[in-house]
């Protein structure tokens, strides 16, 4: 399976807090059947001021030391990115990485709040289309708007963008909403990607089994595969294909 969502990188955000926890996550994916993972730490103005070259730096790190300890997960890197006015000028400057190409779309991991749907989000969406940019979506049903309003997910769908769902959401662990809200959206093929989210041993481990067993139940295991291996790793191959 393909993991596009983790935070892997030792204490780079919110995720790992060490190289011990780093390595103890990518075991803990390696034993889950994970093959590949792409670690993607929070870009957030003003929170997490992490840069490309930051993240690099920190991957081939983590890179080496996984190789050392008999670790066979491939790693890649590309950053979760906070929706912000101020990201147009990273953008424009190229110092934001993406998550793959869609279409020869370049495909930006583009994060809501949690907590609503910031004004003029449209907007930037569709400012991104014209910078032949495509958004995804991820943990859509952890957002507190669209668990009161569907609408949105509709809306977003209309500009363009796919969603990723959090695996630990559809087996239940963020609260019956998120959940309901994922499994309608598995139901209704509007979901394109499920990832860990990892941030932690404990709290949130890289585990993907018990959810692609749920969806394959759900909808078939034709597009249980697709949402856990085909389509992440046609998004992703520009990223291990570069990797070492």
């Amino acid at each position: 399976m393909f993991d596009i969502h983790s935070h892997i990188l030792p204490s780079i955000d919110d995720g790992a807090r060490d190289l011990e926890e780093s390595l103890a996550l990518l075991k803990l994916a390696e034993d889950d059947g994970i093959t590949h993972m792409v670690a993607t730490p929070h870009i957030h103005i003003g929170r997490f001021n992490n840069s490309s070259s930051h993240i690099y730096e920190s991957l081939a790190n983590l890179r080496l030391h996984a190789k050392n300890e008999g670790i066979r997960v491939k790693l890649a890197a590309a950053a979760e990115v906070r929706l912000d006015i101020e990201l147009m000028t990273l953008i424009m400057t190229n110092q934001l990485p993406f998550i793959g190409r869609i279409a020869n779309k370049n495909v930006l991991l583009l994060e809501l709040p949690h907590s609503h749907m910031p004004q003029g989000y449209d907007k930037f969406i569709q400012w991104l289309e014209k910078h032949n940019i495509r958004a995804i979506i991820p943990h859509p049903e952890r957002n507190r708007d669209i668990q009161s309003n569907l609408y949105y997910i509709e809306h977003l769908k209309q500009l363009g963008c796919e969603f990723q769902l959090t695996a630990s959401s559809i087996q239940g662990e963020w609260g019956e909403n998120a959940k309901a809200i994922s499994l309608q959206m598995l139901k209704d093929g509007l979901v394109s990607y499920i990832a860990s989210d990892t941030h932690s041993v404990k709290r949130r481990p890289p585990v993907l089994s018990q959810a692609k067993e749920t969806v394959s139940q759900l909808i078939g295991a034709e597009q249980a595969n697709s949402l856990f291996i085909t389509n992440p790793r046609q998004l992703t191959e520009c990223l291990f294909n570069d990797s070492v």
